[in-house]
């Protein structure tokens, strides 16, 4: 009985997995005819994904915003090219946000480096102090996310390291979206509250 109740567990998030695939690919098919509001669609449903992408690949949040715009001035004018037979929606955008991300980081090796930069540079490995700094600050997260209920851990770490979507985490765990985003916020509430301690 057990084996089948996983069973059809399965069967029901791999439904959910195809009709969410091709939704994704009808609104990026509908966004290469010109459909604003496809693309607003497809917007809200990836972006989420894709900015986790461009912020693990750049580790800085402010280029990943950009970066993350270019993606999707990207993703209007090439959504015509897209193949369904070829990849799905969501491997053919992560691969725009990938190549836009690999291109920030040749431009950034490639600017050349002022006066005060070279200097603030010339070591490019960060000082112990600094290297101090920065595994206290994580552990400090790391602390603080251990602190909180193991599902809310699991679901700050999910939707903010992995890039998972509100709405996709809320499938997994068969919750309304609102729920799921209530859920969230509430952790983060806590965790801002255990970090100014």
């Amino acid at each position: 009985m057990q084996r089948n109740a996983a069973t059809d567990d399965d069967r029901l998030l791999n439904g959910v997995e195809a009709h969410r695939r091709n939704e994704l690919n009808r609104l990026l098919h509908e966004a290469g005819e010109g459909d604003q509001a496809a693309f607003a669609a497809l917007y809200q449903r990836t972006s989420a994904k894709l900015f986790g992408v461009c912020v693990r690949m750049l580790r800085d949040r402010g280029e990943a915003e950009e970066v993350l715009q270019d993606v999707y001035v990207t993703v209007w004018r090439q959504a015509a090219s897209f193949d369904p037979g070829l990849a799905s929606a969501v491997t053919w955008l992560a691969t725009i946000a990938r190549n836009r991300a690999i291109d920030r980081l040749r431009r950034r090796r490639e600017e050349p480096l002022d006066a005060s930069m070279e200097e603030e540079l010339a070591d490019e490995h960060p000082s112990p102090a600094a290297m101090a700094e920065r595994s206290q600050e994580k552990r400090r997260l790391e602390r603080c996310l251990d602190a909180l209920p193991a599902q809310q851990g699991t679901l700050v770490r999910e939707a903010f390291f992995t890039g998972a979507t509100y709405a996709e985490l809320a499938v997994r765990l068969s919750v309304p979206l609102g729920t799921m985003k209530s859920w969230i916020r509430r952790s983060l509430i806590q965790l801002k509250t255990c970090l100014d301690q």
